[in-house]
Formats: structure tokens, sequence, C-alpha cells
């Protein structure tokens, strides 16, 4: 259940599970720390009064409530920002431990699933912080059962994060929460295929082949849009992928790049963490037995394959909070048309059939490696949001489980990638 997020990965320097005295102490005076939709800081816990039981529980409910997020208790702040340590005292953390459990418990319904993770001084071990993570929940929304403390006018009592403050759901927002936990186990691959057919309508009119990578969790997440969000969505996926638009449709984010090209992308992502990613793959032509034919070098297609997979992956986790699996299915097409859900075919010519082969080390030779063409090819794979999203060696081997089959469909025995198979065992996530 270990609770992860990219974002914070990166701004806290590991796994919330796995952090040190000196990366928690080290967030003092770092504006890029602020409190935020999936971060939230308290200079002490008191959760001995109803005031604190309640704060406590409220804070625990807007993060499951949300994407997840981690709560960082001994560190006071300032705006938002952390300003300085307040050290507690973990000489008794296992009844601090089981205290929190019982508040927790009885002051939200359903309880609200988290971790707990004291963070010891190394100087002296007695004082320190306490971390806790608590995931997107798929049995919200969670609400806070002890008595107001202040009298309110919301008469509901379920928190949300939103930015670095926490609301309350309205009486709409709380019957779709019920709505999504009751519905969210209906059959994922009716959801597969409808994220892949609603990416596969909005391509431009193309004969050239496409490779598409769809993904949809198991328990879908949420990713809120708004003003804010969509601004720091847009600017990331331009930053890190191959798009140059971002726009938003229909309870997703849609990216494009330049039509005019022959590897254009396509991409939604979704509010509930699926995706579909339709990237146009680069090929030459070449001449057999007196037939012109496209041809994609095999090498390009699983790298390809490997990034849209990662990628996506880390929409569904970072972005929705998703955790749990995916089920992942990737295609290869010689056209759009050529997909059993693709639009009809445009009038454009030529129209080529499509092989995979191999161009050799120079790139001026091509290698044969199909023994027939094809005109589409899918393959499917249940795996980890988290092994995905991660980059390691489980990334590895779900692409070499869909690339094999892909390429199957065209006379070849498998796809090996030896050298980003040892890469990604030597432990590296930089496989490109």
């Amino acid at each position: 259940m270990a609770f992860r997020s990219r974002r914070l990965e990166a701004l806290l320097g590991g796994r919330v599970d796995q952090l040190t005295y000196k990366q928690v102490a080290e967030l003092v005076n770092v504006e890029e720390a602020a409190e935020a939709e999936d971060l939230d800081y308290k200079r002490e816990l008191t959760a001995s009064d109803p005031k604190g039981k309640e704060e406590l529980a409220k804070d625990v409910c807007s993060f499951a409530n949300h994407i997840g997020g981690v709560l960082i208790i001994g560190l006071a702040e300032a705006r938002g920002v952390p300003s300085k340590v307040m050290e507690l005292d973990l000489v008794d953390t296992d009844a601090r431990l089981r205290h929190l459990a019982q508040v927790i418990g009885s002051c939200t319904a359903p309880p609200v699933r988290y971790e707990a993770y004291p963070v010891r001084n190394p100087e002296d071990p007695k004082q320190g912080f306490l971390i806790l993570a608590v995931p997107r929940s798929s049995y919200g929304p969670h609400a806070v059962t002890t008595p107001p403390v202040k009298a309110s006018e919301k008469a509901l009592r379920y928190p949300r994060r939103t930015g670095s403050r926490t609301d309350w759901l309205t009486e709409t927002d709380v019957a779709t929460a019920y709505h999504r936990r009751f519905t969210e186990a209906a059959d994922r691959g009716q959801r597969l295929l409808d994220v892949e057919k609603a990416a596969l309508a909005g391509l431009p009119a193309s004969n050239m082949p496409k490779l598409l990578v769809t993904m949809t969790p198991e328990v879908p997440g949420d990713m809120p849009i708004n003003h804010e969000s969509f601004e720091r969505h847009r600017r990331d996926i331009i930053q890190r992928l191959l798009f140059e638009r971002v726009r938003i449709g229909s309870r997703r984010l849609i990216a494009t790049s330049d039509e005019r090209t022959m590897n254009y992308q396509h991409c939604e992502l979704h509010r509930d963490g699926s995706g579909a990613w339709i990237s146009g793959i680069p090929v030459q032509m070449a001449m057999s037995e007196g037939t012109e034919f496209n041809y994609a070098d095999i090498n390009v297609v699983v790298d390809e394959l490997q990034n849209m997979l990662e990628l996506l992956a880390a929409h569904a986790r970072d972005r929705a909070g998703v955790s749990g699996t995916m089920l992942v299915k990737a295609a290869l097409c010689e056209a759009p048309h050529r997909h059993p859900l693709g639009p009809g075919r445009p009038h454009l010519n030529p129209m080529l059939t499509f092989r995979i082969d191999q161009t050799d080390h120079y790139g001026t030779r091509r290698l044969p490696l199909s023994t027939q063409s094809c005109p589409y090819a899918d393959a499917e794979v249940a795996a980890l949001v988290d092994d995905l999203a991660d980059g390691g060696t489980e990334l590895v081997k779900a692409t070499a489980l869909l690339a094999d089959e892909l390429v199957q469909a065209f006379g070849i025995p498998e796809a090996a990638f030896p050298a980003r198979a040892a890469a990604a065992s030597a432990g590296r996530h930089d496989l490109s």
C-alpha cells in the first residue's frame, strides 16, 4: 500500500518510506517544498482533545479523497513554506502509533488507510519527525465523524485537498464519489476499448503506420482539472514529452504534436488515470520481389513502446493518484483504418503494406526480420502502476511481453533488446 509520488520523491529526495532525518530537516526555507495538494506540515501532533482529533481526521480524509499525500509532523511552516524544525518526542513510538490508529480509525468513516514512518535524529534517536503517508482511496468518500468543534453551515463533513488548503465536498461531490465507489468494479476491459476508440477518433487522416498504447487502472483515480492544475500539467507535458500543444477535452487532457510530421503524436490523458498514446512510427520504404512496402526498425518500435508505457503510467500515478494494477494494451497497425476501432480509410495514396525489420549499425542497410507483412497486431498485459512508472526492470519485462507478441505477428520470434535489459538490471532508470 506504500504511497508513491514522482513529484514528492523528486522534491524530498527519496521514497517517503525511506527518508532520512537530514532530507526532512533540509526542507526548511525551501520554497519549492511549500504545502500543496499532496503535502502538508504540522509543528506538533495534538490528537488528544476534540479539536486535535478533528484536525487529524480532516487531514487524512482530505488526502484520501483526493490524490493522496504526505503529512510531515515536526516542521513548522510560515505561509506554507517549512520554516523551523520542531522535533517530536519519539521515546514511546509504539504507543503514539497505536493512539494515532485508534483516533483515525474511530474518527473517519470508512476508516482511512495510511502508513506512519518515524524519522529519528541520528544524534538523538529520542527526537525526530513523524510522516503520515495517505494514498488515494478507492473506498471514498471518507467522512470526518467527530462532532464539529465549531458550528458550521457545512452539514456534510467530507474534506478534500484543494491546492494547499482543505475544502469540504458538496452534496453533488459526495454523490459522485459514492457512484464511483460502487461502479469502479465495472469491466475495465470495456473501459480500455472506450479510451482506445476515443483516441483513434481524434487522429487526423493518415495512411502511415502507428503504434498505439492504451492503459486503464483497475481502480480509477481522479485528476481534477482546473485553471491551476491545467497550467501545471500543460507545462510538464510539453517540457517532458514530444508534444507542442495541450488542450482540455471531455474529462481528459489532449496533447498533440505537429500534424505535418511523419511521427505525429496524439495523447489523451483521462481524469481517472486512463490514457492512450498514438505515435507515428518512423518508417522507410523498401522493395522486395517487385513490391514496395514500409518497414520500421524493431529497436525504434521497442524503445517507443517502453517510453509510452512509462509516461502513461506516470500520468496515472502522479496526476490521478492511481495505485495497484493497470490493464495495458499495445497495438501496431499499418494505418489507423486498419485498427478494428479505427476510422474509415482516407482518400490518400499510396497505401503500402507494413513490416518490422532492422537497420544495420550505420543506418544504411535493411536487415530483413519479418517473414510476412501484418496490417494489425495487438498484445495485452497487466502490471503494477509503480513498476511501470518507476522505469526499472519491471518496466523492461512488461515491454518485452508486449513487444514479443507484437512482432510475432510479423513472423519474428522475439523482440530482444539486451542492452536495455542490462541497464535496467543494473538499476539504471534512464533507459534511453
